[in-house]
């Protein structure tokens, strides 16, 4: 049987969205707060850098993939307006059950699914935007995802990746530090589950660097991709435009 990675451990290819999904169920409740403890509140500032970027026009059908508890597409709706549409998914129920609540507190309703983004339960060409925050590294055929991910878009609509990638060489010795020491720790402390956060700090590292994620995108079919270094490389967004 194929065997992929999960975090450091190699592990079959047919176990690992399972894993993952226990990852996930286990931090679903604590994980905004403890994206602000980890980030120290940066996360906020990617993300607005990304909806920035995204720039959704009124109108737009927009696709948030892996979107947890529905930060980005709680933005993008406010842009779309009532005439656009967002549809906010992700592999794991209980993530997307706390976004969908959130987004009710909000007064926003819109669609959710819980689907693989390997295998989108959507039209080819259907949106002008698709979105995946902090979720692509979890994904065990990247390229896979990608290629549904270019598939769904209409020609010349774009996909945004925001993702943890390679830091400057300056910072690797210190975030390595901070990434296995201190995450777990912390995750211990106010999630109660150090393993998880110890996972994924082994995932950021198994995490295609900026330039390998470019030409994935681009094998995928994007004809043009850049690449937006944030925190010198801690984080970057990749935005593709479809042939």
């Amino acid at each position: 049987m194929a065997q992929t990675h999960f975090g450091f451990q190699q592990v079959d290819e047919n176990s690992k969205a399972q894993r993952v999904r226990g990852v996930f169920d286990s931090v679903a409740s604590r994980y905004d707060l403890m994206n602000d403890v980890l980030s120290g509140g940066l996360h906020r500032a990617w993300k607005a850098y990304t909806v920035a970027v995204a720039a959704v026009q009124p109108g737009w059908h927009v696709l948030d993939i892996a979107g947890g508890t529905g930060d980005l597409a709680r933005a993008f709706a406010k842009h779309a307006g009532p005439q656009g549409r967002v549809v906010l998914t992700d592999i794991n129920e209980s993530m997307l059950r706390v976004g969908r609540d959130r987004l009710l507190d909000a007064g926003q309703v819109m669609p959710t699914a819980a689907c693989d983004a390997e295998h989108l339960p959507f039209a080819t060409g259907r949106f002008d935007l698709v979105s995946v925050a902090f979720g692509l590294r979890n994904m065990t055929h990247k390229d896979a995802a990608l290629a549904e991910m270019c598939r769904v878009l209409r020609p010349g609509g774009r996909l945004l990746v925001l993702e943890f990638s390679k830091p400057a060489a300056p910072l690797q010795k210190p975030y390595d530090w901070y990434s296995f020491k201190l995450m777990p720790l912390l995750g211990q402390w106010v999630a109660k589950d150090g393993d998880s956060y110890r996972y994924l700090a082994e995932s950021i590292r198994m995490h295609p660097d900026q330039a390998t994620l470019k030409g994935m995108m681009q094998g995928a079919g994007f004809g043009h991709v850049d690449v937006h270094n944030l925190a010198a490389g801690i984080v970057a967004l990749h935005v593709g435009v479809k042939c």
